[in-house]
């Protein structure tokens, strides 16, 4: 057996490596749509930035630590974004040095139209696996996410 071959057999029997791939799979199908939509050059990047920006805002240094890149590499994708409408930059509050990037009103708009987006694609899987399926997986996901969430020790 060729080591592609290996690796592909060990990857099929590991339940967190079909999540990686149904996600990351379903987020290109929901990129898709939303360009299709919008007609904007939304790309995997941009979706990979927004669940970093907290609704009051976040700093960009603190965007770019979360997404583990560069400040520089990050303000491309908020310049992009705030370009699209989705994000705008407003003085920090707490330091009138500093700026926030949050959610414009389009933007807030925005999300719910990208989870309206989501909500079709689980449809779409509903019917093929089913509701209770759905709802097992549904379930099990909430009780991981509860646990990896909680802190360690």
């Amino acid at each position: 057996m060729s080591f592609r071959e290996t690796l592909e057999a060990e990857k099929a029997k590991r339940t967190l490596q079909l999540l990686f791939k149904a996600a990351r799979l379903l987020n290109e199908r929901a990129i898709a749509r939303v360009r299709a939509r919008t007609g904007k050059p939304v790309r995997v990047a941009h979706a990979a930035l927004l669940p970093h920006v907290d609704l009051e805002g976040t700093r960009l240094t603190e965007l770019a630590r979360r997404l583990g890149v560069s400040k520089q590499a990050a303000g491309q994708l908020v310049d992009e974004l705030e370009g699209y409408g989705m994000l705008e930059r407003v003085t920090d509050p707490h330091d009138a040095r500093a700026k926030l990037v949050r959610f414009s009103k389009r933007g807030r708009a925005g999300l719910l139209e990208g989870l309206a987006v989501l909500r079709e694609l689980e449809d779409e899987a509903r019917a093929v696996v089913g509701d209770a399926k759905m709802r097992a997986m549904h379930d099990a996901l909430a009780t991981i996410i509860a646990s990896v969430e909680a802190p360690e020790g």
